[in-house]
């Protein structure tokens, strides 16, 4: 292999490890005008964090799941009422 081939190798997988990066950011920071909201999700429809036994998005087992969330528009969050209470800005402690 010569010089310019591994420095393009080089180049490719820094570039992939940046774009990962910048993956794993976008699933948990809410986009621009959006917020975490805990506790207001179906099963399966949360955008990420559900407790333990789950990986992310998509992955809660029960509806409305304390320690799931889901992006919702800012200032709403706590607007939104479940069967089991309102919408929560803040992961639940327990």
């Amino acid at each position: 292999m010569n010089l310019t081939t591994k420095a393009l190798l080089s180049a490719a997988a820094f570039s992939a490890l940046a774009a990962g990066a910048a993956m794993a950011r976008d699933m948990t920071d809410p986009p621009p005008g959006y917020e975490k909201c805990y506790g207001v999700s179906k099963a399966g429809e949360n955008d990420c964090k559900a407790g333990p036994g789950t990986s992310c998005a998509g992955t809660s087992k029960v509806d409305y799941q304390a320690d799931a969330w889901k992006n919702v528009p800012t200032g709403t969050c706590t607007k939104i009422v479940t069967p089991k209470g309102h919408g929560s800005l803040t992961l639940p402690k327990g």
